[in-house]
């Protein structure tokens, strides 16, 4: 009997389904041992090697529009699924994960297989519901036509979260090296082939709702995805390109010419708002998988918020927002110059989440983008510098660099071979340290960072921090920060350094294991020690969660013991 495929439709889980999700443990495995200074470098055969930040995304792209995904069986075989698939079409690359059950990443040759099993595909029926009749690529594989084995599941999942920080800190403790441990971490947490994947494949999904409205627009990610410094679990941003449809037809013909009619309003983000408000509604009606949809369009930067619940991404979606994409592929370009840049930055980030310093929730809080600013501008201030200025990327640039957008010059270079610096060798253990030094002591009261310049400047405004945007001369990053966070960024550098100078954070991991025979987890350490609560605590650092149990003041603390005083008669 021939499997029965269909298109996918949530339905509201029960509570007990609900119980039955959140108590599966998730146990991902930990990727290499990450113990040599190679762990960190690019591979010479990886599939990026070579390739401008432009063509690595369009690469992807292309593949993410020959994929499907498809929720399968619990109990089947990676082989069974795959035989089925095959006789569709030729299958390039396949890869399975957990999320709310069982899903397949499935790319195909070329898009008639896509074709082959959308004409094999039926809707489905459900008593008392009626189906919306949209043919995504998001399908439910059923298990009467693929046999499923009497045992537990033979498929191999691929992680698509990052390990709990405690599991974390006990990795990063049986190194050898706080070298070694930057680049463990960064192995650990960094965005794997298969969850890239993944992103660009919702991206594609997402552009057949939008394509519904705007025919020839484009679905792009941009942030973490594409940056470089991505960490498994964190968000998808997504960029919604209208160029290729308002920028289309360049040429004027003599003679007759003839041109769209359009609706004409008073402002781009009135269009922007307009645009965003339509496919907002398409996914909230039409998209399977896409919860939770908020129209978030009166923010500066107008936006959808939804989740995609098959692949657990968190997801906001923009437009007109080119320059966010431009910084994007700026960090990528910076994260390719030298390994050690990632690895600053994912220990940074890393750091900075476990005490607080950042939040998921929007606030006076400094942001991951203003962090990679920080580290960038440090580097680009040793000496030999490790990172060049924005300025030097911008005179390398060829003509077909040249990017100008919303009258502000985007221009850097996009071939990585043009940038040649003399060599710098410092070892990751003394730039972090020094990273912490550095920020302990920055007079962030008169001067502010500039990477365009890679130096000092002075202060334009009264804000707390000041961050200079890399495109958008004027533009502060990190004006939303106060002095209070800022405050606790410096106390925690300052913490964070001594630890490292004065050995609190260097205990011998082979005296741990010999004081203790046959126990195999070994006392924090180097990196493992920074992450610890106890840092925060050194730095006279409180949690936002701990403040807010403690008492309002003292009057009200002696109010509540008077009352539970027995009265005088």
């Amino acid at each position: 009997m021939a499997a029965s495929m269909g298109v996918s439709r949530f339905h509201k889980w029960s509570n007990g389904q609900l119980l039955k999700y959140f108590r599966r443990k998730l146990t991902p495995s930990l990727r290499g041992t990450g113990t040599s200074a190679a762990a960190c470098q690019p591979r010479p055969d990886h599939e990026d090697a070579g390739k401008t930040f432009v063509v690595l995304q369009e690469e992807r792209r292309e593949r993410a529009e020959r994929s499907v995904l498809i929720s399968c069986p619990s109990k089947t075989s990676e082989k069974k699924v795959l035989k089925f698939l095959s006789k569709h079409g030729a299958i390039n690359n396949c890869f399975f994960y957990d999320g709310y059950g069982t899903y397949a990443v499935v790319e195909f040759a070329n898009r008639d297989g896509i074709h082959s099993l959308h004409e094999a595909t039926s809707l489905p029926s459900v008593l008392h519901e009626a189906s919306v009749p949209f043919k995504s690529r998001l399908l439910n594989l059923k298990g009467n036509g693929v046999d499923q084995s009497n045992g537990p599941t033979s498929l191999k999942l691929h992680t698509q979260t990052s390990p709990p920080i405690n599991d974390l800190i006990q990795r990063l403790a049986a190194e050898e090296s706080i070298d070694q441990q930057l680049h463990s971490l960064t192995s650990t947490l960094e965005l794997t082939n298969e969850n890239v994947a993944l992103r660009f494949l919702v991206c594609s999904l997402i552009k057949d709702i939008a394509g519904a409205f705007f025919p020839e627009c484009t679905i792009r990610p941009f942030g973490s995805t594409v940056n470089g410094f991505g960490k498994l679990g964190c968000d998808l941003d997504l960029f919604l390109d209208l160029d290729s449809i308002s920028g289309s037809s360049t040429k004027r013909p003599s003679g007759l010419s003839v041109e769209y009619q359009v609706k004409r309003v008073a402002s781009e983000r009135t269009v922007t708002q307009s645009v965003l408000s339509v496919v907002g509604e398409g996914l909230e009606q039409f998209a399977p998988g896409c919860v939770g949809v908020q129209k978030i369009l009166n923010a500066r930067c107008p936006l959808v918020r939804f989740s995609h619940q098959p692949s657990g991404f968190q997801c906001d979606l923009t437009a007109n927002n080119r320059v966010a994409m431009k910084s994007s592929e700026l960090l990528w370009l910076l994260s390719r110059v030298d390994e050690r840049v990632r690895c600053l930055v994912f220990m940074v980030r890393c750091w900075a989440r476990v005490h607080g310093i950042t939040s998921s929730i929007p606030g006076p809080w400094i942001t991951n983008f203003s962090l990679s600013m920080l580290v960038v501008f440090f580097l680009q201030g040793r000496s030999p510098p490790i990172l060049p200025t924005l300025d030097q990327l911008r005179d390398l640039a060829s003509p077909a660099d040249k990017c100008v957008i919303e009258g502000n010059d985007c221009t850097i270079v996009s071939d990585l071979t043009k940038i040649q610096l003399q060599q710098n060798t410092e070892p990751l253990e003394t730039l972090l340290q020094e990273f912490f030094e550095f920020y302990s002591t920055f007079p962030f009261n008169r001067m502010s960072i500039n990477i365009r310049k890679g130096k000092q400047v002075h202060k334009p405004e009264a804000a707390a921090l000041h961050i200079q945007n890399p495109f958008e001369a004027g533009q502060n990053v990190s004006k939303n920060v106060n002095a209070a966070q800022l405050e606790r960024l410096v106390a925690l550098c300052r913490e964070s350094a001594w630890l490292l100078a004065h050995g609190g954070a260097s205990v011998p991991p082979s005296t741990v294991r010999a004081a203790s025979p046959g126990v195999a987890r070994a006392a924090p350490w180097g990196v493992a020690a920074l992450l610890m609560p106890s840092v925060a605590e050194a730095a006279g650092v409180k949690g936002r969660r701990k403040k807010k149990r403690e008492p309002a003041s003292e009057r009200i603390k002696s109010l509540l013991q008077s009352l539970n005083k027995p009265g005088k008669k």
